[in-house]
């Protein structure tokens, strides 16, 4: 369904504030401030409408991978606690409702909002977005709750909000071990929003093409944010991703600004039709998510025709940007670098053994502090302390370097680092080598094969990129 029918239908039966409305509504379920409400589906109108209304209740939007599976949300959902949860019926081949029950079968039988589960004991409340379900509440179920009564309860609430109150969980994986809560507040994801878009951005008539999901910082900070900060229009081409509807957008809706993951990019650029979309209102690009091959950048740039490409680079624990670029910088800093510091932020760049500065230009571990540094891993002080010093700088497990004018090359993650015969050897590097290859178009490297254990098609497609590598790349990296 498209949205716009979506919204015609929601301001047919509420033509007032309807996130006031279901705000005033999860108070009416039973929901407090501090509880937790879990998000968990792809890209909707709805996914938006629940970012603010919790955030206007004080309650902690759980932003749940749509993706996950059995034992990965039920691992998710139990380690915040989460108290409610938001989901369609089915997207796709993923039945989140029968995921939900197979979890909690004490849903079949119970009332709506009095779900008591052995394996979710904090659960109470279901919501589910399109067809009733046994058990369950429906989206409609709780605009109906918001009562006038509620609506005042919310407006007294409001009053005893902070800035620097939790108000949204993003599970990341980090470098090792189990999903962690990073537990973002206010003052982390509005003032990042606020830093982050340029005044390039602010012109009239924006309008940002948004693949990325709204369960990543990517979508709920870098675009529902700047829509309700900066009045921007939004236009999100499908609920999964889809290359080719991305296309669609730009052309039907007249995008201006486009935003994308590399990986996201590389698949536009290869879609077969790409010729036949007109892309001539798309004026600029925004990059991050992972790195981004010099070679990419350029194509963007050339191919595309976005002029004013824009690399950014974050993590999820800084909400998520601390660098990006000027899409007035050159070619080489585009393709080269991540950008530079934001505003109100300090990076240093360490040696991950003495934790000691090192030189300007020389690689070490970076680190950030600043506004941007979550509060917490939820409910996990070891690992927080772990990633967190003191002082507090946020260990970010990534390998780079600092010019003089801030600008910073990532080169990779300390995990991922190859030592061969002495030798430390970043995949980031080898990676965006490989990307200069015209029949590569996408490139992983690993230190887990072993040679003679890979099978013959592997074996062939590394010996022949090898005959054309081993003249250009040092020998210990090939």
């Amino acid at each position: 369904k498209l949205l716009r029918e979506t919204l015609k239908e929601l301001l047919e039966f509420f033509p007032e504030n309807f996130v006031d409305r279901a705000a005033a509504g999860l108070l009416a379920l039973g929901l407090k401030k501090g509880d937790r409400l879990g998000m968990w589906g792809p890209n909707t109108y709805e996914w938006v409408l629940f970012q603010f209304a919790t955030a206007k209740a004080g309650i902690i939007l759980v932003s749940v991978n749509p993706a996950y599976q059995l034992q990965e949300v039920e691992f998710a959902l139990k380690k915040v606690g989460v108290k409610a949860i938001v989901c369609p019926t089915q997207f796709k081949t993923q039945k989140y409702c029968d995921m939900l029950r197979k979890i909690c079968p004490e849903i079949e039988k119970a009332s709506p909002g009095d779900i008591k589960s052995t394996r979710l004991p904090d659960l109470r409340s279901v919501i589910v977005l399109d067809s009733r379900q046994p058990g369950m509440f429906h989206l409609e179920d709780v605009m109906q709750a918001g009562s006038s009564q509620y609506v005042q309860q919310l407006q007294d609430l409001q009053k005893t909000l902070q800035f620097d109150d939790p108000i949204n969980i993003q599970f990341t994986s980090g470098t090792t071990g189990t999903p962690k809560g990073a537990t973002l507040t206010h003052h982390n994801i509005v003032n990042n929003l606020c830093l982050l878009i340029p005044d390039f951005v602010l012109q009239p008539n924006t309008r940002v093409c948004v693949p990325v999901p709204l369960y990543h910082c990517f979508g709920s900070v870098g675009a529902a944010m700047s829509m309700a900060v900066h009045g921007i229009a939004l236009v999100f081409p499908s609920a999964g991703y889809d290359g080719r509807a991305n296309l669609v957008a730009l052309d039907s809706e007249r995008c201006t600004i486009i935003y994308g993951t590399p990986t996201m990019y590389v698949d536009m650029l290869n879609q077969p039709d790409f010729d036949k979309f007109n892309l001539s209102s798309v004026i600029s690009g925004f990059v991050a998510g992972s790195p981004v091959p010099p070679e990419l950048a350029k194509t963007i740039v050339t191919k595309m025709g976005v002029k004013e490409i824009t690399i950014g680079y974050g993590t999820t624990e800084n909400s998520p940007v601390t660098f990006c670029g000027s899409p007035m910088d050159n070619m080489e800093r585009k393709s080269e670098t991540v950008g530079y510091i934001m505003d109100h932020v300090e990076a240093k760049v360490v040696n991950p053994t003495t934790g000691q500065i090192v030189p300007l230009g020389m690689t070490g571990e970076l680190m950030i502090r600043g506004y941007c540094v979550m509060l917490e891993y939820w409910a996990d002080e070891a690992k927080t302390q772990e990633c967190v010093t003191k002082n507090g700088w946020y260990k970010t497990g990534d390998i780079g370097s600092l010019d003089a004018y801030s600008y910073c090359k990532i080169e990779g993650r300390i995990k991922d680092m190859i030592i061969r015969g002495g030798e430390n050897i970043y995949p980031a590097e080898i990676e965006q080598f490989l990307h200069t290859h015209p029949k590569v178009k996408e490139a992983q490297v690993s230190s887990n094969c072993q040679e003679g254990t890979l099978p013959l098609l592997q074996t062939l497609l590394i010996l022949t990129l090898v005959s054309s590598c081993g003249s250009k790349l040092t020998w210990f990296k090939v």
